[in-house]
């Protein structure tokens, strides 16, 4: 899925769209199997007949539900609606359906870019991006980036190409002038 382009400048390009890594769905799908199964022992032990059969189904048919949602259909919809975009301006978060957070960090504004894996992470290719700026809100800690090692080396990539924009920008395309 593209990023939307009415929220990017007009030279600026998406680099990298990135979600949580699909480790961070194990065990929301891990709920759904065990709520499941116990939806289905539970309704084996249920009354065999009359009114007492429908309401003890209803009731487990109700929690089976309810637990569900929240299990397992909540971190999926908190998943795909948690969006990393790396352009060649700025890192945009954005998290949320209810309520939607979203901050913007300035490519010239990023003063540090670290990565963490434990073995896990690598085994699985995931890792916690650190992205420190110079602003007041500081750090901003990714957490299950997918490739957090690549992408810190592509989020350090487009500060240097950022630099080099801007420099070009200000001498007016030329580069620096002579004298200076």
């Amino acid at each position: 899925m593209a990023y939307p382009e009415k929220l990017l400048a007009d030279d600026e390009e998406v680099v990298e769209h990135l979600h949580p890594h699909w480790i961070t769905l194990v065990p929301a799908t891990l709920w759904l199997i065990v709520v499941a199964a116990a939806a289905g022992v539970a309704s084996y032990f249920a009354p065999d007949h009359g009114t007492a059969h429908k309401v003890v189904l209803i009731v487990i048919v109700v929690i089976a539900v309810v637990l569900v949602v929240w299990l397992t259909v909540a971190p999926w919809i908190r998943w795909r609606t948690t969006h990393y975009v790396f352009t060649t301006h700025r890192v945009l978060i954005r998290r949320g359906v209810l309520t939607h957070t979203g901050r913007d960090i300035a490519l010239q504004r990023i003063t540090d870019v670290g990565f963490r894996q434990s073995l896990w992470d690598r085994m699985v290719g995931a890792g916690t991006l650190t992205i420190e700026s110079a602003s007041e809100n500081g750090q901003e800690d990714l957490k299950n980036i997918p490739h957090s090692d690549r992408v810190q080396q592509t989020v350090n990539r487009l500060i240097e190409q950022d630099g080099d924009r801007r420099a070009r920008g200000a001498y007016g395309g030329g580069g620096p002038q002579p004298g200076y």
